[in-house]
């Protein structure tokens, strides 16, 4: 762990010690790492994997909140074999990547301006993008800020928000349940989310703001110290029996969780950057800066969307289809971006790199070749 000190304020970076990651199953990448400055001036290691032909193709994939580049194992063989040549970076707070300990350190700008500068220190260029999830709201805004290194634009389960008209009681009453002391549990919260796109939502009911359904995982993100990472992931990825999910759940709940008998492989690669809750900063504190309500990403938000309005780059947007945390943010990328194109639907959730990869990776390799 490093400690620094500027002006009279404390910056504190964890490292994940390397041998978390050791016997990891589907994971036998080589790492590479680059450190950038900070916006105060500190060193800040990032991680990624860069697997298959050096002269092949480049697809640049980016991961999101709370997982890291592990999410894109199952894709990668698929890809490599079709000769791409995949780059998947850890955000920082994630994976291998370094984890600033404070909450200020995870603004939506700063994610930005730190991979922009992993970006050009490693110089990558002739890229095509894919992101999902936290990866494609910091991914799309790297392209808008240096388009010279990309030249298609692939995204699924994410997009641009863009919120500047949310009315004041709807701000107050998101404001007011995020400072609430109402304790949220994973099961408590999955009705919540699982009505993000509006559906089920009574015909009677006010216009819907998806707002009034992610302060629920905003909430719960945050108030949860020790945010139980692996848990979480699982239940979205992976088929499990209700004893199995039950028994972890309770392990979990009680603080146990890596003494629980139930545990899986995937939910032990995903606790793997975390030795304590004090690594949990990113994903803890992520979910209130995805911008929902009106704040001060809003300038660049619109100015990225601007550059989207006009690019004539390939764009390629792949949605699950049956992923209610981003299903009503198609037709807004649609509306974005004229230039872009919509796949079929190919289900999976969420996560479908890790649940569809054969059939997301084939998407994306008939897009990149074409």
């Amino acid at each position: 762990m490093q400690r620094f000190n500027y002006q009279r304020l404390e910056m504190e970076i964890l490292r994940t010690p390397e041998e978390r990651f050791n016997d990891l199953k589907e994971y036998p990448f080589k790492p590479h790492y680059t450190t950038i400055k900070t916006h105060d001036g500190f060193d800040l290691r990032i991680h990624h994997i860069d697997e298959g032909p050096e002269d092949g193709p480049i697809l640049l994939a980016m991961h999101g909140q709370p997982v890291w580049s592990y999410l894109y194992a199952r894709m990668i063989p698929f890809l490599t074999k079709a000769g791409i040549r995949v780059i998947a970076p850890d955000l920082p707070g994630y994976g291998k990547s370094d984890k600033p300990a404070a909450r200020e350190d995870y603004s939506y700008q700063r994610q930005v301006d730190w991979m922009g500068e992993w970006l050009k220190e490693n110089d990558f260029s002739k890229l095509t993008f894919f992101g999902q999830d936290w990866g494609g709201l910091i991914g799309l805004r790297m392209v808008a800020q240096d388009p010279e290194r990309f030249i298609k634009v692939a995204m699924g389960n994410t997009g641009l928000p863009y919120n500047p008209d949310v009315p004041q009681e709807v701000i107050n009453q998101v404001k007011a349940f995020r400072e609430s002391d109402l304790k949220l549990t994973p099961m408590s919260m999955a009705k919540e989310v699982s009505q993000m796109d509006g559906k089920g939502i009574s015909k009677d009911s006010k216009t819907f703001y998806p707002s009034l359904k992610f302060m629920y995982w905003q909430k719960f993100c945050w108030d949860t110290e020790n945010l139980p990472i692996g848990f979480i992931s699982s239940n979205q990825m992976e088929k499990r029996s209700k004893l199995s999910m039950m028994g972890q759940y309770l392990f979990e709940s009680i603080g146990l969780g890596k003494l629980s008998p139930f545990t899986s492989d995937l939910v032990k690669a995903y606790e793997s950057p975390f030795p304590d809750p004090s690594y949990k900063m990113g994903p803890r504190a992520m979910p209130s800066h995805v911008p929902t309500l009106p704040d001060s990403s809003l300038d660049a938000q619109r100015e990225a969307r601007e550059f989207f309005k006009t690019s004539t780059k390939p764009f390629l947007a792949v949605f699950a289809g049956d992923d209610p945390v981003t299903n009503g943010i198609e037709k807004d990328v649609l509306a974005m971006a004229p230039n872009a194109k919509s796949a079929p639907h190919i289900g999976g959730g969420h996560f479908y790199q890790w649940t569809k990869p054969e059939q997301l990776s084939n998407i994306l390799i008939a897009f990149i070749k074409e």
